[in-house]
């Protein structure tokens, strides 16, 4: 028996801010030939009870995620939860506030954009945005630049809908975290180099950050990211061996909404893969023969 020796925790379908619909992403999961994998869209779990109404003896292990967006007074965080019970009623009330978060912000962002700049949509453009599952700053950007506000997605999001800023409107990751925990998940740590904007957090700030959400009951790090140098991941490898933390790999794949590939988060061969990762893999017990 073996442990997995393609593996992709972190990636998004159409149920948050990917293109990819869940059906999709198994499809190309399979091509790319990963053998284990997690849907981990923002603030929702409508996509993984997908995947798993979908999933045939032969296909690659799949387990539950999500991704938290998460801020307190230390700043931002992404927190991710693995394989959770769907039907418990702890990381429904966490998706359920984060989604509300969510829709207030896009309110608020379309309202901003209006009063400032003149870039008004309509109906049912709006209409068709808010019947989405988890609406968000991509999806404004799109009709920006579909009615010629802007010239590009990227454009749009930094230019314009950046401008405004949210000081309450966020899950708090303790909030997040007991979720997971009460749900029978594991939090881990998203990208943990990264915080808001151009941030790059490291050192001690960083030393400082995983103290904090230590305490609140973090288990893991994503130390093997597509946009990590081996700086950074060997940076947080030596964080998960210090706090002895789960580790896990994922690429953030958003289909064509980013220029990831799946799959893409340089894991390095079984011979190489940390204690944190294999005891990860232990947890979830998933082993491909």
């Amino acid at each position: 028996m073996n442990y997995p020796a393609k593996i992709d925790l972190h990636m998004h379908s159409t149920v948050s801010d990917g293109t990819d619909t869940p059906e999709q992403i198994l499809i190309n999961v399979k091509a790319a030939g990963i053998q284990l994998f997690a849907l981990t869209d923002h603030d929702d779990i409508k996509g993984c009870r997908v995947i798993q109404s979908l999933l045939k003896e032969d296909d690659p292990l799949f387990i539950c995620g999500v991704e938290f967006s998460c801020k307190d007074e230390l700043g931002q965080y992404h927190i991710l939860g693995y394989q959770y019970h769907a039907d418990a009623q702890p990381i429904r009330d966490v998706v359920r506030l984060g989604h509300s978060y969510r829709i207030n912000k896009v309110k608020a962002r379309l309202d901003f954009l209006e009063r400032g700049y003149h870039f008004a949509f309509p109906q049912e453009e709006l209409e068709k945005l808010f019947q989405m599952d988890n609406p968000g700053k991509p999806h404004i950007g799109n009709l920006m630049v579909k009615y010629g506000y802007a010239n590009t997605k990227e454009e749009a999001i930094k230019e314009y809908i950046n401008r405004i800023h949210f000081r309450q409107d966020y899950v708090r990751p303790e909030e997040a975290i007991e979720g997971i925990l009460l749900s029978g998940g594991i939090p881990v740590l998203a990208h943990p180099s990264y915080g808001s904007g151009d941030q790059i957090i490291v050192g001690e700030e960083m030393n400082e950050r995983l103290q904090h959400l230590i305490s609140f009951g973090l288990q893991g790090v994503e130390c093997f990211y597509s946009g990590f140098t081996q700086r950074l991941q060997n940076e947080m490898l030596g964080f998960a061996k210090q706090y002895n933390l789960y580790v896990t790999a994922g690429s953030d794949y958003h289909g064509t909404n980013k220029l990831i590939a799946l799959g893409d988060n340089h894991l390095p061969d079984l011979d190489d893969y940390p204690d944190g990762l294999i005891r990860f893999l232990d947890r979830i017990c998933v082993r491909k023969s």
